[in-house]
């Protein structure tokens, strides 16, 4: 498209010379050609301005006239927003077409869409219900009675076990495991007895599981991820977890059995969160923290224990002086 109906679709303002240039795809300040479109989502980014080769340029709607070094911009109210879309214009979604691979193998009493695909080596267990739109790569096993919606994209290797429950548009990276038996055992004076995980995994519309990562079953009631979560790639979900709508989960977070998390949470990588907690509506939360309490809604914690985001910085400003600190309480 040109940079006038690049404008149009990004809901912005043109500033520039010449809105009939052909832009093809996006790419970064440092390597975007004439022919393709940047962005400008992060001031301290600013100076690659100067060299930069695109075609157009996304910026913030309060960027400086001054400093435009005579590109062409296009100013939007949210440049990495605007990215986004760009992004998913140029790169839109797979579309099925009702491909069977003849390594796959389905179940007589699976009920499948007549649009969805299903790549070679897959295992559809009886049962399984998949809907319209659906793409199922290759090597992913949906055990018996399990539920997929409309449009889901199922990566390799995937598995989606007996029962599970997954929405529309939900999207599983290659290995992510949903439904795999909660961790739980009793212990009889000899040995660790393997209590049978009976519930299910419900993943609502839109839900994104990345790469490596595993959900664990209820072992009685169900794990349920709410509409629009993000999980990135080396996530586990213990069994009986619930996670409010729209939370987003960084890489290697683990997240104990029966504890919940509110809507619009934000956590970062390597955290772990104890279980049978309570984590209220939009918490942040730092990477590495170590949660072993309930949490207030709207809070930023950070630390092991996990403590109001203030005071950790004041406790890790004292840690590095430490030392000197003995030292002067030695010499009293």
């Amino acid at each position: 498209m040109n940079i006038k109906e690049l404008a149009k679709l990004l809901d912005g303002q043109f500033y520039g010379s010449d809105s009939s240039v052909e832009i093809r795809g996006v790419n970064t300040l440092h390597s975007a050609t004439d022919s393709e479109a940047s962005f400008l989502a992060n001031m301290k980014y600013k100076d690659d301005l100067r060299d930069c080769d695109a075609g157009v340029i996304l910026v913030a709607l309060n960027f400086p006239d001054d400093q435009a070094n005579e590109k062409e911009l296009i100013k939007v109210a949210d440049p990495y927003l605007a990215f986004a879309h760009l992004q998913r214009h140029f790169h839109p979604s797979p579309i099925s077409s009702g491909n069977r691979h003849p390594t796959a193998v389905i179940d007589p009493a699976a009920l499948l869409a007549d649009d969805v695909d299903v790549g070679p080596h897959v295992v559809i267990e009886e049962g399984v219900t998949v809907g319209s739109g659906t793409i199922i790569h290759a090597a992913s096993v949906i055990e018996k009675g399990a539920s997929i919606g409309q449009s889901c994209i199922i990566h390799a290797r995937a598995v989606v076990s007996h029962g599970s429950l997954l929405g529309d548009r939900v999207i599983l990276q290659s290995g992510a495991v949903i439904g795999s038996d909660g961790f739980g055992y009793a212990w009889s004076g000899k040995e660790h007895l393997k209590i049978p995980q009976t519930g299910r995994v419900v993943l609502e519309d839109d839900v994104e599981v990345g790469a490596n990562s595993s959900i664990d079953r209820g072992a009685l009631g169900d794990t349920t991820i709410r509409q629009g979560v993000k999980l990135d790639n080396l996530i586990q979900i213990g069994h009986n977890v619930e996670i409010g709508p729209y939370t987003i989960i960084a890489s290697q977070v683990g997240i104990s059995g029966s504890t919940t998390l509110g809507a619009g949470c934000q956590i970062g990588g390597q955290a772990g969160v104890a279980g049978h907690l309570k984590i209220g509506d939009g918490v942040k939360l730092a990477a590495k923290s170590g949660v072993m309490g309930n949490l207030d809604a709207g809070g930023i914690y950070a630390g092991s224990p996990a403590m109001p985001h203030r005071t950790w910085l004041k406790v890790s400003a004292l840690i590095v002086r430490l030392p000197e600190i003995w030292n002067q309480i030695r010499k009293k």
